[in-house]
Protein backbone atom coordinates (compact mmCIF):
# COMPACT_ATOMS: atom_id res chain seq x y z
CA UNK A 1 0.00 0.00 0.00
CA UNK A 2 2.97 2.38 0.74
CA UNK A 3 4.05 2.06 -2.54
CA UNK A 4 0.62 2.92 -4.63
CA UNK A 5 1.24 5.67 -2.01
CA UNK A 6 4.27 6.95 -2.94
CA UNK A 7 3.48 6.18 -6.90
CA UNK A 8 0.39 8.29 -6.71
CA UNK A 9 2.37 11.05 -4.35
CA UNK A 10 4.84 10.89 -7.73
CA UNK A 11 2.46 11.23 -10.31
CA UNK A 12 0.77 14.58 -8.59
CA UNK A 13 4.26 15.86 -7.93
CA UNK A 14 4.91 15.55 -11.79
CA UNK A 15 1.32 16.89 -12.56
CA UNK A 16 1.83 19.35 -10.55
CA UNK A 17 5.52 20.73 -11.47
CA UNK A 18 4.06 20.48 -14.81
CA UNK A 19 1.48 22.88 -14.26
CA UNK A 20 3.79 25.27 -12.38
CA UNK A 21 6.15 24.86 -15.19
CA UNK A 22 3.21 26.27 -17.29
CA UNK A 23 2.21 28.73 -14.86
CA UNK A 24 5.58 30.14 -14.58
CA UNK A 25 6.06 30.06 -18.16
CA UNK A 26 2.62 32.17 -19.00
CA UNK A 27 3.34 34.80 -16.54
CA UNK A 28 6.62 35.13 -17.84
CA UNK A 29 5.22 35.41 -21.35
CA UNK A 30 2.84 38.12 -19.75
CA UNK A 31 5.58 39.75 -17.94
CA UNK A 32 7.56 40.27 -21.09
CA UNK A 33 4.85 41.57 -22.38
CA UNK A 34 4.02 44.09 -19.87
CA UNK A 35 7.52 45.56 -20.74
CA UNK A 36 7.40 45.56 -23.75
CA UNK A 37 4.60 47.44 -23.54
CA UNK A 38 6.66 49.59 -21.42
CA UNK A 39 9.77 49.79 -23.29
CA UNK A 40 7.85 51.08 -26.34
CA UNK A 41 6.85 54.14 -23.91
CA UNK A 42 9.82 55.35 -23.16
CA UNK A 43 11.01 55.21 -26.46
CA UNK A 44 8.03 57.27 -27.95
CA UNK A 45 9.07 59.47 -25.07
CA UNK A 46 12.95 59.80 -25.58
CA UNK A 47 13.02 60.40 -29.17
CA UNK A 48 15.75 62.74 -28.63
CA UNK A 49 18.17 60.28 -27.83
CA UNK A 50 19.88 59.46 -31.17
CA UNK A 51 21.86 56.32 -29.49
CA UNK A 52 19.90 53.65 -27.73
CA UNK A 53 21.84 50.41 -25.52
CA UNK A 54 23.30 47.41 -28.18
CA UNK A 55 20.40 44.43 -27.62
CA UNK A 56 21.67 41.38 -25.87
CA UNK A 57 22.29 39.10 -28.92
CA UNK A 58 19.93 36.24 -29.11
CA UNK A 59 20.66 32.43 -29.36
CA UNK A 60 22.56 31.44 -32.06
CA UNK A 61 20.35 30.33 -35.23
CA UNK A 62 19.88 26.61 -35.90
CA UNK A 63 22.57 24.79 -38.39
CA UNK A 64 21.43 24.23 -41.73
CA UNK A 65 22.57 21.47 -43.84
CA UNK A 66 24.58 23.04 -46.71
CA UNK A 67 24.53 21.44 -50.06
CA UNK A 68 27.56 20.84 -52.24
CA UNK A 69 27.82 18.63 -54.87
CA UNK A 70 29.37 15.60 -54.77
CA UNK A 71 32.79 15.21 -56.12
CA UNK A 72 34.54 11.34 -57.10
CA UNK A 73 37.67 10.89 -54.43
CA UNK A 74 39.37 7.97 -56.33
CA UNK A 75 38.88 5.32 -59.27
CA UNK A 76 35.64 5.36 -61.03
CA UNK A 77 33.84 4.17 -64.51
CA UNK A 78 30.36 6.80 -64.07
CA UNK A 79 29.52 9.45 -61.64
CA UNK A 80 26.40 11.87 -62.37
CA UNK A 81 24.84 14.30 -59.85
CA UNK A 82 23.00 16.37 -62.34
CA UNK A 83 23.85 19.26 -60.34
CA UNK A 84 24.76 20.56 -63.80
CA UNK A 85 21.30 21.35 -64.19
CA UNK A 86 20.99 20.22 -68.14
CA UNK A 87 21.88 16.03 -69.40
CA UNK A 88 23.23 17.58 -72.68
CA UNK A 89 26.73 16.09 -73.44
CA UNK A 90 26.54 13.16 -71.59
CA UNK A 91 22.75 12.02 -71.66
CA UNK A 92 20.90 10.62 -74.64
CA UNK A 93 17.24 11.06 -74.52
CA UNK A 94 15.44 8.46 -76.56
CA UNK A 95 12.99 10.20 -78.18
CA UNK A 96 9.86 8.89 -77.15
CA UNK A 97 6.92 10.09 -75.69
CA UNK A 98 8.07 9.93 -71.69
CA UNK A 99 9.47 13.16 -70.53
CA UNK A 100 12.81 13.59 -68.70
CA UNK A 101 13.46 16.82 -66.21
CA UNK A 102 16.53 17.97 -64.62
CA UNK A 103 15.21 19.65 -60.88
CA UNK A 104 15.05 19.91 -57.58
CA UNK A 105 12.71 17.80 -55.72
CA UNK A 106 9.05 19.52 -54.99
CA UNK A 107 9.68 18.99 -51.32
CA UNK A 108 13.67 19.93 -51.57
CA UNK A 109 15.32 20.12 -47.80
CA UNK A 110 18.77 21.16 -50.06
CA UNK A 111 18.17 23.53 -52.46
CA UNK A 112 20.92 23.54 -54.73
CA UNK A 113 20.59 19.88 -55.11
CA UNK A 114 19.33 18.47 -58.62
CA UNK A 115 18.28 15.24 -60.10
CA UNK A 116 16.81 13.56 -62.63
CA UNK A 117 13.13 13.16 -62.98
CA UNK A 118 10.58 10.62 -64.54
CA UNK A 119 7.66 13.70 -65.29
CA UNK A 120 4.94 11.28 -67.11
CA UNK A 121 2.82 9.24 -66.56
CA UNK A 122 1.75 5.61 -68.20
CA UNK A 123 4.08 6.38 -70.96
CA UNK A 124 7.37 4.57 -72.26
CA UNK A 125 11.07 6.33 -70.71
CA UNK A 126 14.43 5.68 -71.79
CA UNK A 127 17.53 7.45 -71.46
CA UNK A 128 21.03 6.04 -71.20
CA UNK A 129 24.60 7.57 -70.80
CA UNK A 130 27.89 5.87 -71.63
CA UNK A 131 30.76 5.39 -69.12
CA UNK A 132 34.01 6.94 -68.88
CA UNK A 133 35.72 3.28 -70.10
CA UNK A 134 33.89 -0.05 -70.24
CA UNK A 135 34.25 -2.15 -66.88
CA UNK A 136 35.22 -5.35 -67.27
CA UNK A 137 34.84 -8.56 -65.10
CA UNK A 138 38.05 -9.70 -63.54
CA UNK A 139 39.79 -9.41 -60.38
CA UNK A 140 38.19 -6.32 -58.99
CA UNK A 141 34.78 -6.43 -57.83
CA UNK A 142 31.65 -4.32 -58.96
CA UNK A 143 30.24 -1.81 -56.92
CA UNK A 144 26.51 0.42 -58.56
CA UNK A 145 24.91 2.60 -56.81
CA UNK A 146 22.08 5.76 -57.06
CA UNK A 147 19.35 7.26 -55.25
CA UNK A 148 15.54 7.17 -55.98
CA UNK A 149 12.61 8.78 -54.52
CA UNK A 150 8.91 8.21 -55.18
CA UNK A 151 8.13 12.19 -54.50
CA UNK A 152 4.17 11.29 -55.22
CA UNK A 153 4.53 7.18 -54.29
CA UNK A 154 4.67 4.65 -56.73
CA UNK A 155 1.22 2.69 -57.95
CA UNK A 156 2.86 0.25 -60.35
CA UNK A 157 6.04 0.76 -62.32
CA UNK A 158 10.16 0.56 -61.66
CA UNK A 159 13.02 2.42 -61.39
CA UNK A 160 15.47 0.10 -61.56
CA UNK A 161 18.87 0.84 -63.78
CA UNK A 162 20.57 -1.64 -66.86
CA UNK A 163 24.35 -1.65 -67.62
CA UNK A 164 24.07 -2.06 -71.18
CA UNK A 165 26.49 -4.70 -72.75
CA UNK A 166 29.55 -3.84 -75.04
CA UNK A 167 28.18 -4.68 -78.65
CA UNK A 168 29.74 -3.52 -81.61
CA UNK A 169 25.99 -2.42 -82.69
CA UNK A 170 25.14 -0.68 -79.06
CA UNK A 171 23.52 2.31 -80.36
CA UNK A 172 21.91 4.87 -77.39
CA UNK A 173 19.97 6.76 -79.44
CA UNK A 174 17.77 3.07 -80.18
CA UNK A 175 17.89 2.41 -76.57
CA UNK A 176 14.71 0.47 -76.39
CA UNK A 177 13.47 -2.75 -74.08
CA UNK A 178 15.02 -5.53 -76.18
CA UNK A 179 18.50 -3.76 -76.13
CA UNK A 180 21.54 -6.06 -74.74
CA UNK A 181 22.19 -5.46 -70.95
CA UNK A 182 24.69 -7.34 -68.58
CA UNK A 183 22.44 -6.28 -64.86
CA UNK A 184 19.01 -5.39 -64.21
CA UNK A 185 19.60 -3.33 -60.82
CA UNK A 186 16.67 -1.72 -58.98
CA UNK A 187 13.44 -1.16 -57.47
CA UNK A 188 10.06 -2.18 -58.71
CA UNK A 189 6.44 -2.48 -57.82
CA UNK A 190 2.70 -3.16 -58.91
CA UNK A 191 -0.24 -3.74 -56.52
CA UNK A 192 1.10 -5.20 -53.39
CA UNK A 193 4.10 -6.48 -55.23
CA UNK A 194 7.27 -4.73 -53.88
CA UNK A 195 10.68 -6.47 -55.32
CA UNK A 196 14.22 -5.31 -55.68
CA UNK A 197 15.61 -6.67 -58.71
CA UNK A 198 18.82 -8.38 -59.56
CA UNK A 199 19.11 -9.96 -62.68
CA UNK A 200 21.90 -10.76 -64.75
CA UNK A 201 22.35 -12.44 -68.46
CA UNK A 202 24.55 -15.57 -68.15
CA UNK A 203 25.99 -16.67 -71.60
CA UNK A 204 25.76 -20.43 -72.01
CA UNK A 205 29.27 -21.63 -72.93
CA UNK A 206 27.87 -24.53 -75.41
CA UNK A 207 25.63 -22.80 -77.21
CA UNK A 208 26.37 -18.82 -76.83
CA UNK A 209 22.45 -17.87 -76.13
CA UNK A 210 21.90 -15.78 -72.90
CA UNK A 211 19.51 -16.12 -69.98
CA UNK A 212 18.58 -14.42 -67.53
CA UNK A 213 18.96 -14.84 -63.87
CA UNK A 214 16.88 -13.95 -60.83
CA UNK A 215 18.70 -13.29 -57.67
CA UNK A 216 16.33 -14.53 -54.91
CA UNK A 217 14.18 -12.64 -53.20
CA UNK A 218 14.83 -10.59 -50.28
CA UNK A 219 13.62 -11.63 -46.56
CA UNK A 220 13.48 -8.19 -45.44
CA UNK A 221 9.91 -6.34 -46.04
CA UNK A 222 10.76 -3.31 -48.50
CA UNK A 223 7.15 -1.99 -47.99
CA UNK A 224 8.48 1.37 -46.45
CA UNK A 225 10.87 1.88 -49.04
CA UNK A 226 8.22 2.49 -51.60
CA UNK A 227 5.94 4.29 -49.35
CA UNK A 228 7.23 6.63 -46.83
CA UNK A 229 8.59 9.18 -50.04
CA UNK A 230 12.04 9.80 -48.83
CA UNK A 231 15.26 9.16 -51.01
CA UNK A 232 17.06 5.90 -50.43
CA UNK A 233 20.48 4.91 -51.96
CA UNK A 234 20.28 1.30 -53.33
CA UNK A 235 23.58 -0.74 -53.85
CA UNK A 236 24.74 -3.44 -55.61
CA UNK A 237 28.19 -5.01 -54.76
CA UNK A 238 29.56 -7.96 -56.74
CA UNK A 239 32.85 -9.61 -56.05
CA UNK A 240 34.94 -12.21 -57.93
CA UNK A 241 34.66 -15.08 -55.73
CA UNK A 242 30.78 -15.32 -57.00
CA UNK A 243 29.12 -13.33 -53.20
CA UNK A 244 27.03 -10.62 -53.50
CA UNK A 245 25.17 -7.90 -51.36
CA UNK A 246 22.29 -5.88 -51.96
CA UNK A 247 21.91 -2.81 -49.67
CA UNK A 248 19.40 -0.31 -49.31
CA UNK A 249 20.62 2.85 -47.41
CA UNK A 250 23.93 0.97 -46.46
CA UNK A 251 22.25 -1.50 -44.80
CA UNK A 252 22.00 -5.19 -46.08
CA UNK A 253 18.77 -6.01 -47.15
CA UNK A 254 19.84 -9.98 -49.58
CA UNK A 255 22.70 -11.47 -49.46
CA UNK A 256 24.18 -14.72 -51.35
CA UNK A 257 26.19 -16.67 -54.31
CA UNK A 258 25.79 -16.32 -57.59
CA UNK A 259 26.61 -20.03 -58.21
CA UNK A 260 23.60 -20.96 -55.31
CA UNK A 261 21.16 -18.18 -55.10
CA UNK A 262 19.78 -18.06 -58.72
CA UNK A 263 17.28 -19.05 -60.23
CA UNK A 264 17.24 -20.76 -62.74
CA UNK A 265 20.68 -22.06 -61.76
CA UNK A 266 23.51 -20.81 -63.30
CA UNK A 267 25.05 -24.63 -63.77
CA UNK A 268 22.38 -27.24 -65.39
CA UNK A 269 22.08 -30.84 -64.07
CA UNK A 270 24.94 -33.61 -64.80
CA UNK A 271 22.03 -36.13 -65.44
CA UNK A 272 18.16 -35.38 -66.91
CA UNK A 273 14.95 -37.61 -67.17
CA UNK A 274 15.14 -39.46 -70.32
CA UNK A 275 12.66 -38.32 -72.70
CA UNK A 276 12.26 -41.23 -74.87
CA UNK A 277 11.70 -43.80 -71.91
CA UNK A 278 8.01 -45.18 -71.36
CA UNK A 279 6.34 -46.38 -68.05
CA UNK A 280 5.24 -50.14 -68.67
CA UNK A 281 2.30 -51.45 -69.42
CA UNK A 282 2.25 -54.02 -66.40
CA UNK A 283 4.05 -51.58 -64.01
CA UNK A 284 2.06 -51.94 -60.69
CA UNK A 285 1.98 -48.48 -58.29
CA UNK A 286 -1.04 -49.57 -56.07
CA UNK A 287 0.58 -49.69 -52.97
CA UNK A 288 -2.85 -51.42 -51.36
CA UNK A 289 -5.15 -53.79 -53.38
CA UNK A 290 -8.60 -55.37 -52.13
CA UNK A 291 -8.19 -59.09 -50.50
CA UNK A 292 -9.12 -61.44 -52.89
CA UNK A 293 -9.55 -64.75 -50.42
CA UNK A 294 -12.20 -62.35 -48.27
CA UNK A 295 -15.97 -63.30 -48.10
CA UNK A 296 -18.73 -61.32 -47.59
CA UNK A 297 -20.63 -62.73 -43.91
CA UNK A 298 -24.03 -64.46 -44.44
CA UNK A 299 -25.38 -62.25 -42.11
CA UNK A 300 -24.38 -59.44 -43.75
CA UNK A 301 -27.27 -57.33 -45.26
CA UNK A 302 -26.71 -54.81 -48.00
CA UNK A 303 -30.30 -53.93 -47.90
CA UNK A 304 -31.19 -52.43 -45.04
CA UNK A 305 -31.61 -48.61 -45.19
CA UNK A 306 -29.37 -46.33 -43.13
CA UNK A 307 -32.40 -44.40 -41.48
CA UNK A 308 -35.68 -46.25 -39.63
CA UNK A 309 -39.02 -44.83 -38.07
CA UNK A 310 -38.07 -44.42 -34.49
CA UNK A 311 -40.59 -46.47 -33.02
CA UNK A 312 -40.33 -44.96 -29.34
CA UNK A 313 -41.62 -41.78 -30.46
CA UNK A 314 -45.07 -40.62 -29.35
CA UNK A 315 -47.24 -38.02 -31.13
CA UNK A 316 -47.13 -34.64 -29.18
CA UNK A 317 -50.46 -33.80 -27.08
CA UNK A 318 -52.38 -31.05 -29.54
CA UNK A 319 -51.41 -32.24 -32.61
CA UNK A 320 -53.49 -30.86 -35.40
CA UNK A 321 -53.81 -33.76 -38.02
CA UNK A 322 -56.35 -32.09 -40.05
CA UNK A 323 -55.15 -28.23 -40.13
CA UNK A 324 -52.67 -27.65 -43.23
CA UNK A 325 -49.53 -26.74 -42.10
CA UNK A 326 -49.73 -24.19 -45.17
CA UNK A 327 -52.96 -22.49 -46.75
CA UNK A 328 -53.69 -20.06 -49.40
CA UNK A 329 -53.35 -16.12 -48.64
CA UNK A 330 -56.99 -14.66 -48.13
CA UNK A 331 -55.75 -11.37 -48.61
CA UNK A 332 -54.20 -12.35 -51.73
CA UNK A 333 -55.97 -11.08 -54.96
CA UNK A 334 -55.50 -11.64 -58.57
CA UNK A 335 -53.75 -9.80 -60.85
CA UNK A 336 -56.04 -7.70 -62.86
CA UNK A 337 -53.62 -8.64 -66.26
CA UNK A 338 -53.91 -12.30 -65.16
CA UNK A 339 -55.06 -14.03 -67.98
CA UNK A 340 -56.20 -18.18 -67.01
CA UNK A 341 -55.74 -19.01 -71.04
CA UNK A 342 -51.95 -17.61 -71.17
CA UNK A 343 -51.23 -18.01 -67.10
CA UNK A 344 -53.56 -20.98 -66.38
CA UNK A 345 -55.66 -21.23 -63.07
CA UNK A 346 -54.74 -18.34 -60.66
CA UNK A 347 -54.28 -19.93 -56.95
CA UNK A 348 -53.63 -17.51 -53.97
CA UNK A 349 -49.89 -17.91 -52.50
CA UNK A 350 -49.16 -20.26 -49.89
CA UNK A 351 -48.27 -18.53 -46.42
CA UNK A 352 -48.06 -20.75 -42.51
CA UNK A 353 -51.09 -21.88 -40.90
CA UNK A 354 -52.02 -19.36 -38.14
CA UNK A 355 -53.51 -22.04 -36.40
CA UNK A 356 -50.82 -23.75 -36.53
CA UNK A 357 -48.71 -20.95 -34.68
CA UNK A 358 -50.11 -22.48 -31.09
CA UNK A 359 -50.18 -25.75 -31.60
CA UNK A 360 -47.09 -29.05 -31.95
CA UNK A 361 -47.63 -29.20 -35.37
CA UNK A 362 -50.30 -29.45 -38.19
CA UNK A 363 -50.67 -32.08 -41.51
CA UNK A 364 -50.62 -36.07 -40.57
CA UNK A 365 -48.11 -36.89 -37.94
CA UNK A 366 -45.03 -38.90 -38.69
CA UNK A 367 -41.96 -40.58 -36.64
CA UNK A 368 -39.02 -39.02 -36.67
CA UNK A 369 -36.29 -41.00 -38.11
CA UNK A 370 -33.44 -42.52 -36.32
CA UNK A 371 -30.29 -44.30 -37.59
CA UNK A 372 -30.62 -48.13 -38.44
CA UNK A 373 -28.20 -49.69 -35.79
CA UNK A 374 -28.41 -52.89 -38.07
CA UNK A 375 -27.26 -50.57 -41.08
CA UNK A 376 -23.65 -52.34 -42.26
CA UNK A 377 -24.10 -50.55 -46.27
CA UNK A 378 -22.04 -51.81 -48.90
CA UNK A 379 -20.31 -54.52 -48.44
CA UNK A 380 -16.47 -54.46 -49.47
CA UNK A 381 -13.49 -56.19 -49.48
CA UNK A 382 -10.49 -55.09 -46.77
CA UNK A 383 -7.88 -53.71 -48.41
CA UNK A 384 -4.36 -55.42 -47.80
CA UNK A 385 -0.25 -54.30 -48.86
CA UNK A 386 0.23 -54.91 -52.72
CA UNK A 387 2.16 -58.17 -53.37
CA UNK A 388 3.46 -56.90 -56.89
CA UNK A 389 3.91 -53.24 -56.08
CA UNK A 390 6.27 -51.85 -57.67
CA UNK A 391 6.79 -47.89 -56.84
CA UNK A 392 5.77 -44.78 -58.29
CA UNK A 393 7.61 -45.06 -61.78
CA UNK A 394 9.56 -42.45 -63.34
CA UNK A 395 11.87 -42.15 -66.15
CA UNK A 396 15.15 -43.42 -66.09
CA UNK A 397 18.54 -40.92 -65.70
CA UNK A 398 20.57 -40.02 -68.53
CA UNK A 399 23.85 -37.70 -68.62
CA UNK A 400 22.58 -34.22 -69.57
CA UNK A 401 23.62 -33.48 -73.10
CA UNK A 402 23.57 -29.88 -72.67
CA UNK A 403 25.40 -29.89 -69.49
CA UNK A 404 28.57 -27.08 -68.44
CA UNK A 405 29.75 -26.43 -65.85
CA UNK A 406 30.86 -22.72 -64.93
CA UNK A 407 32.27 -22.00 -61.81
CA UNK A 408 32.86 -18.35 -62.39
CA UNK A 409 29.86 -16.43 -63.36
CA UNK A 410 30.99 -13.52 -62.08
CA UNK A 411 33.25 -13.21 -65.35
CA UNK A 412 29.84 -11.56 -67.25
CA UNK A 413 29.75 -9.47 -70.65
CA UNK A 414 31.15 -6.30 -69.89
CA UNK A 415 28.97 -3.45 -69.91
CA UNK A 416 30.22 0.45 -71.55
CA UNK A 417 26.83 2.21 -70.44
CA UNK A 418 23.91 2.40 -67.79
CA UNK A 419 20.04 3.55 -68.79
CA UNK A 420 16.77 3.45 -67.48
CA UNK A 421 13.83 2.31 -69.85
CA UNK A 422 11.01 2.04 -67.81
CA UNK A 423 7.55 2.04 -68.29
CA UNK A 424 5.36 3.86 -64.93
CA UNK A 425 2.06 4.50 -64.11
CA UNK A 426 3.35 6.71 -61.52
CA UNK A 427 5.29 9.96 -62.24
CA UNK A 428 8.08 12.65 -60.69
CA UNK A 429 10.52 9.83 -59.73
CA UNK A 430 13.53 11.48 -59.01
CA UNK A 431 17.41 9.49 -59.57
CA UNK A 432 20.15 11.15 -58.50
CA UNK A 433 23.89 10.21 -58.16
CA UNK A 434 24.47 7.12 -60.07
CA UNK A 435 28.07 5.85 -59.51
CA UNK A 436 30.17 2.81 -60.82
CA UNK A 437 33.32 2.23 -59.22
CA UNK A 438 35.46 -1.09 -58.38
CA UNK A 439 36.73 0.45 -55.12
CA UNK A 440 34.05 -0.17 -52.15
CA UNK A 441 35.88 2.75 -50.05
CA UNK A 442 35.44 5.04 -52.72
CA UNK A 443 31.39 4.52 -53.30
CA UNK A 444 31.14 5.19 -49.65
CA UNK A 445 32.98 8.91 -49.39
CA UNK A 446 30.66 9.17 -52.72
CA UNK A 447 27.32 7.93 -51.13
CA UNK A 448 28.17 10.19 -47.88
CA UNK A 449 28.60 13.20 -49.90
CA UNK A 450 25.42 12.86 -51.51
CA UNK A 451 23.09 10.43 -49.90
CA UNK A 452 24.15 11.48 -46.37
CA UNK A 453 23.48 15.01 -46.78
CA UNK A 454 20.26 14.34 -48.22
CA UNK A 455 19.49 11.86 -44.80
CA UNK A 456 20.85 14.87 -42.72
CA UNK A 457 18.70 17.37 -43.68
CA UNK A 458 15.22 15.47 -44.11
CA UNK A 459 16.10 14.12 -40.53
CA UNK A 460 16.27 17.54 -39.45
CA UNK A 461 12.87 18.58 -41.26
CA UNK A 462 11.34 15.67 -39.57
CA UNK A 463 8.24 16.63 -36.99
CA UNK A 464 8.42 15.02 -33.38
CA UNK A 465 7.25 11.98 -32.29
CA UNK A 466 3.87 13.05 -31.66
CA UNK A 467 3.25 14.41 -34.71
CA UNK A 468 4.43 11.88 -36.55
CA UNK A 469 1.74 9.52 -34.67
CA UNK A 470 -0.58 12.00 -35.95
CA UNK A 471 0.64 11.69 -39.24
CA UNK A 472 0.41 7.85 -39.54
CA UNK A 473 -3.43 7.58 -37.67
CA UNK A 474 -4.68 10.29 -40.35
CA UNK A 475 -3.47 8.04 -42.98
CA UNK A 476 -4.40 4.66 -40.82
CA UNK A 477 -7.21 5.52 -38.72
CA UNK A 478 -6.96 2.09 -37.55
CA UNK A 479 -3.89 3.31 -35.44
CA UNK A 480 -6.06 5.63 -33.40
CA UNK A 481 -7.18 2.06 -31.48
CA UNK A 482 -3.68 1.07 -31.18
CA UNK A 483 -2.19 4.19 -29.04
CA UNK A 484 -5.47 4.09 -26.74
CA UNK A 485 -4.47 0.31 -26.27
CA UNK A 486 -1.00 0.80 -25.48
CA UNK A 487 -0.95 4.56 -23.84
CA UNK A 488 -4.51 5.80 -22.51
CA UNK A 489 -5.74 2.10 -20.78
CA UNK A 490 -1.81 1.76 -18.84
CA UNK A 491 -2.63 4.93 -17.66
CA UNK A 492 -6.04 4.51 -16.37
CA UNK A 493 -5.03 1.49 -15.06
CA UNK A 494 -2.25 2.62 -12.76
CA UNK A 495 -4.23 5.53 -11.76
CA UNK A 496 -6.88 2.78 -10.64
CA UNK A 497 -3.96 1.12 -9.31
CA UNK A 498 -2.87 3.89 -7.11
CA UNK A 499 -5.76 5.85 -6.26
CA UNK A 500 -7.67 2.35 -5.02
CA UNK A 501 -8.03 -0.43 -2.08
CA UNK A 502 -8.45 -0.42 1.21
CA UNK A 503 -7.33 2.35 3.47
CA UNK A 504 -5.05 1.44 6.74
CA UNK A 505 -7.82 3.22 9.00
CA UNK A 506 -10.36 0.79 7.20
CA UNK A 507 -8.21 -2.35 7.64
CA UNK A 508 -7.51 -1.84 10.98
CA UNK A 509 -10.88 -0.87 12.03
CA UNK A 510 -11.91 -4.35 10.75
CA UNK A 511 -9.43 -6.50 12.52
CA UNK A 512 -10.27 -4.46 15.67
CA UNK A 513 -13.41 -5.94 15.18
CA UNK A 514 -12.51 -9.01 14.69
CA UNK A 515 -10.17 -9.30 17.36
CA UNK A 516 -11.43 -6.71 20.13
CA UNK A 517 -7.83 -5.65 20.61
CA UNK A 518 -7.33 -2.10 22.34
CA UNK A 519 -6.63 0.16 20.08
CA UNK A 520 -3.97 3.36 20.32
CA UNK A 521 -6.37 5.87 20.92
CA UNK A 522 -8.78 3.46 23.62
CA UNK A 523 -5.76 2.60 25.91
CA UNK A 524 -5.13 6.39 25.78
CA UNK A 525 -8.48 7.19 27.05
CA UNK A 526 -8.08 4.13 29.48
CA UNK A 527 -4.36 5.44 30.72
CA UNK A 528 -6.24 8.94 31.16
CA UNK A 529 -9.23 7.63 33.30
CA UNK A 530 -6.92 5.81 35.53
CA UNK A 531 -5.03 9.08 36.33
CA UNK A 532 -7.52 10.89 37.24
CA UNK A 533 -9.34 8.44 39.40
CA UNK A 534 -5.31 7.88 41.27
CA UNK A 535 -5.40 11.79 41.66
CA UNK A 536 -8.86 11.77 42.48
CA UNK A 537 -7.92 9.42 45.61
CA UNK A 538 -5.50 10.98 46.86
CA UNK A 539 -6.22 14.14 47.12
CA UNK A 540 -9.77 12.61 49.20
CA UNK A 541 -6.72 11.01 51.21
CA UNK A 542 -5.39 14.01 52.17
CA UNK A 543 -8.35 16.15 52.77
CA UNK A 544 -9.42 13.38 55.20
CA UNK A 545 -6.06 13.48 57.07
CA UNK A 546 -5.57 17.00 57.93
CA UNK A 547 -9.86 16.79 59.06
CA UNK A 548 -8.68 14.31 61.48
CA UNK A 549 -5.56 15.46 62.61
CA UNK A 550 -5.00 19.38 61.99
CA UNK A 551 -2.95 19.72 65.04
CA UNK A 552 -0.89 17.18 63.43
CA UNK A 553 1.00 18.00 61.02
CA UNK A 554 2.41 21.15 62.68
CA UNK A 555 3.82 18.96 65.85
CA UNK A 556 5.25 16.70 63.02
CA UNK A 557 7.63 19.01 61.50
CA UNK A 558 10.48 17.73 63.33
CA UNK A 559 9.33 14.49 63.02
CA UNK A 560 11.91 12.74 60.28
CA UNK A 561 9.27 10.06 58.82
CA UNK A 562 6.06 12.19 59.06
CA UNK A 563 7.52 15.10 56.90
CA UNK A 564 8.67 12.75 54.34
CA UNK A 565 5.95 10.88 54.21
CA UNK A 566 4.22 14.37 53.14
CA UNK A 567 6.88 15.87 50.99
CA UNK A 568 6.16 12.63 48.91
CA UNK A 569 2.79 12.94 49.14
CA UNK A 570 2.86 16.76 47.55
CA UNK A 571 5.23 15.42 45.05
CA UNK A 572 2.77 13.14 44.01
CA UNK A 573 0.00 15.56 44.11
CA UNK A 574 2.45 18.23 42.27
CA UNK A 575 2.94 15.95 39.53
CA UNK A 576 -0.63 14.48 39.13
CA UNK A 577 -1.65 18.21 38.95
CA UNK A 578 1.07 18.92 36.16
CA UNK A 579 -0.10 16.08 34.34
Amino acid sequence: MELKMRLCVALLSLSLCLGLMGHVRAQEEADDVEMDVEDAIDDMREEDVEEEEEKAPGPPPVPTVTYRAPEPMGEHYFAESFDKGTLQGSWCVVLCVGKWEVEEMKDTKLPGDKGLVLKSKAKHHAISALLLRPFTFDTKPLIVQYEVNFQTGIDCGGAYVKLLAQTPDLDLEEFVDKTPYTIMFGPDKCGEDYKLHFIFRHKNPKTGEFEEKHAKKPDADLRTYYTDKKTHLYTLVLNPDNSFEILIDQTVVNSGNLLNDMTPPVNPAAEIEDPDDHKPEDWDERPKIQDPDSVKPEDWDEDAPAKIPDEDAVKPDGWLDEEPEYIGDPDALKPEDWDEDMDGEWEAPQIPNPICETAPGCGPWERPMIDNPNYKGKWKPPMIDNPNYQGVWKPRKIPNPDFFEDLHPFRMTPFSAVGLELWSMSSDIFFDNFFVTSDRTVAERWAADGWGLKKAAEGAAEPGLVNQMITAAEERPWLWIVYVLTVALPLVLIIVFCCTGKSPASTSAAEYKKTDAPQPDVKEEAEDEEAKEEESGLIDKHKSEEEDSPGEAEDAAGSDNKDGDTSNEVEQLMLLEEH
